[in-house]
């Protein structure tokens, strides 16, 4: 199934696509929900984040260029990071470059959403925990990061975790390819074998540390070919079973005349 959150008008809406239509449901999607009955046309919406997320958790550098590039031995302790929620925009939105620089970077990903209280999993296990997958876009201005190796600041802007279109339930995430077009033209292209932390491992890793919440969202890594964009470049994030995930990038002082 395809779940996505909308609005018509002034009100909010989730939903489930099919073909295109979109009906609505009601209730908690990670627990019980049910149709209302009433259907929208893709057509007539604005699709929004596919969910609010609980807490939002990404790994850095985790692909290769190609398969027999990855480690013999994997890290004793993966780099991981949070996003606010905060910094979560839907599809079509404007991405905001701060005040003080030109450019942020762009990082096409595959968003993982957790279904269930998850606990001390098992990675043969892992699969059992996830609800689905979604297309996420780790926004980074490097500039902000501390000389003592902290991501935080440079991750964190308002705009800087695009998701969407969709949470995918029925996907296989070992057989997708995490894409991105810059104005059109290709950047990134690499299957999720090219990983260098495989997401059973990611995952069972983090539950071990934490415990993991329905709505809890992980950003499995970026491919190789991010690039530095500005203002008035046009990022599409794709992975074809979910979607494309699109957003421009404006700079502050133009997002701010819109206001």
């Amino acid at each position: 199934m395809k779940f996505t959150r909308f609005t018509q008008g002034s009100s909010i809406y989730s939903g489930v696509i099919k073909d295109d239509s979109i009906r609505e449901i009601e209730g908690d999607i990670f627990g019980d929900w049910q149709f209302t009955g009433k259907t929208f046309s893709s057509e007539e919406v604005n699709f929004l984040a596919p969910l609010e997320p609980n807490q939002i958790i990404g790994i850095g550098a985790n692909y290769v260029t190609k398969v027999e590039d990855r480690p013999s031995e994997l890290p004793e302790i993966p780099v991981f990071f949070f996003k606010p929620t905060s910094s979560v925009i839907g599809p079509e939105e404007e991405i905001v470059i701060p005040e003080g620089i030109e450019q942020v970077k762009f990082e096409s990903e595959l968003a993982i959403i957790i279904g269930k209280e998850a606990k001390n999993v098992p990675e043969s296990e892992v699969l059992d925990y996830v609800f689905g997958y979604t297309v996420g876009n780790d926004v980074t201005a490097p500039q902000f990061f501390h000389q003592d190796g902290h991501w935080t600041v440079g991750k964190s802007f308002d705009t800087f975790t695009p998701l969407g279109p969709v949470i995918e339930t029925e996907l296989d995430p070992f057989s997708v390819s995490v894409e991105a077009r810059l104005n059109g033209v290709e950047k990134q292209n690499s299957a999720t074998d090219l990983m260098i932390i495989p997401i059973r491992r990611m995952v069972s890793y983090l539950t071990k540390v934490m415990t993991l919440k329905p709505g809890d969202v992980i950003l499995t890594g970026s491919p190789v070919g991010a690039e530095f964009v500005g203002a008035g470049d046009l990022i599409e994030c794709e992975i074809k079973e979910i979607g494309t995930l699109r957003n421009s990038f404006v700079n502050q002082k133009e997002h701010s005349k819109t206001y």
